[in-house]
């Protein structure tokens, strides 16, 4: 059996992850290096600061490669953020054989009837996304190659994302000394790391609770149905901390880490040493009052977040429940307040099948990571069917090639 190397990089609005790996060719995965430095140059999925990002992820990729001991010139990147806009869309075609058994080709081209929607000049797509097909009157198909019928229509999952915020990762990306294979949506990849096919099936909702936003993704029946980013994450509850405790950022970060619930219920009844601001004296916080103000904020996020779900569905359909994941998931009680908010079964997602170097493979930070080098792990034909990928958008592969070619 075959292998080669494949390595992903996750730019988020705190860290940066590059995550190198052997990918067999039967399948399968083993964590070779990890690197995981801070970024000061995203703000909620966006490139603010080109240089502060380009250096982020030179020092990540070469901390990867440095543990791998092998190099990682080609990435699979992950985008996402609330430039980000998703819509559904449907085409229906003849089927070309006489007879009348339907083929690749006629899946391509219902395809590409559906994905022909007027998109923003100053927009581009992403990925097109398979949710179902219908042939002549039978609903509900996940793949009709093979069988006969006079009509094929599909609905898809259409993604699009702003140009020049594209543009700034892959520049960023390529003045690293990186090469992207390719570009796919944060959520979807999380999706692909995490849950499983039953959740899918059922209907679930996949939530990515990151430093500056949080993604979240609404699957139907094993397709995307919906894709959203909400401009909250972890950075705002530190931000809230640092506020309400007048304490500097840094502090307020520190506290959140070592002493923050998510749950005032689930607060001790000590204090929590607080340094001051500019030099003044520090003072003691009760436990409580700290949880109070994380309590308030995850829940004010994760409520955006039930809010932008009901928009397309009720969530008491998604019988799959949720699955939490990304680094503000580490809260703890994170997961049973999401519960509360919801209504709904919730988990904390981790990458759980994969092989590799201690257990940071399994950290829910480095779900997006590992869940790119999945769709690196897949060989091509297999991508145009209904899982989390879906079909990769060609217009975004050509422009990668022609911009750093």
């Amino acid at each position: 059996m075959t292998s080669r190397i494949a390595a992903s990089l996750d730019i988020g609005t705190t860290k940066v992850f590059t995550v190198v790996a052997e990918v067999q060719s039967g399948g399968g995965l083993t964590v070779l290096g990890v690197g995981d430095q801070p970024c000061e140059g995203v703000e909620r999925g966006m490139v603010v600061g080109l240089d502060a990002t380009i250096s982020a992820i030179h020092a990540s990729v070469e901390q990867a490669e440095k543990m791998a001991g092998v190099g990682a010139k080609q990435v699979v990147a992950g985008i996402s953020g609330e430039h980000v806009r998703s819509l559904n869309s449907s085409g229906v075609i003849g089927v070309a054989r006489k007879d009348r058994e339907i083929t690749q080709a006629d899946v391509d081209r219902v395809l590409e009837a559906a994905r022909a929607v007027a998109i923003p000049g100053d927009r581009e797509l992403l990925h097109v996304l398979p949710r179902d097909f219908t042939v002549d009157e039978q609903r509900g198909i996940g793949d009709p190659i093979g069988m006969t019928g006079v009509r094929l229509e599909a609905e898809v999952h259409m993604v699009t994302v702003q140009s020049t915020a594209m543009q700034n990762v892959l520049r960023a990306i390529d003045r690293a000394g990186v090469k992207v294979e390719n570009l796919i949506l944060q959520p979807l990849a999380a999706a692909e790391a995490v849950m499983t096919e039953d959740e899918r099936g059922l209907g679930a909702l996949l939530l990515d609770m990151g430093g500056g936003k949080t993604d979240l993704a609404v699957f139907e029946r094993g397709a995307v149905r919906h894709t959203a980013a909400i401009g909250y994450g972890g950075r705002a509850v530190s931000h809230d901390l640092a506020i309400g405790l007048r304490t500097p950022l840094e502090e307020a970060e520190r506290i959140k880490v070592r002493h923050g619930v998510a749950l005032v219920s689930r607060a001790g009844d000590g204090a929590v040493p607080v340094p001051g601001v500019g030099g003044r004296e520090g003072r003691s916080v009760p436990a409580r009052e700290i949880a109070e103000i994380i309590e308030a904020r995850v829940e004010e996020v994760l409520s955006l977040c039930r809010a932008e779900v009901e928009r397309v569905v009720d969530p008491e359909l998604l019988a799959g429940g949720i699955v939490l994941t990304g680094g503000a998931s580490l809260l703890p009680h994170a997961r049973e307040l999401c519960e509360r908010v919801f209504g709904l079964p919730t988990r904390l997602g981790q990458s759980e099948a994969v092989a590799g170097v201690s257990d940071l493979a399994f950290d829910p930070r480095l779900s997006v990571a590992i869940g790119l080098l999945r769709y690196a792990e897949a060989p091509d034909e297999s991508r145009s069917g209904r899982g989390v990928f879906g079909r990769v958008s060609r217009p975004v592969k050509d422009w990668i090639r022609a911009a750093f070619s």
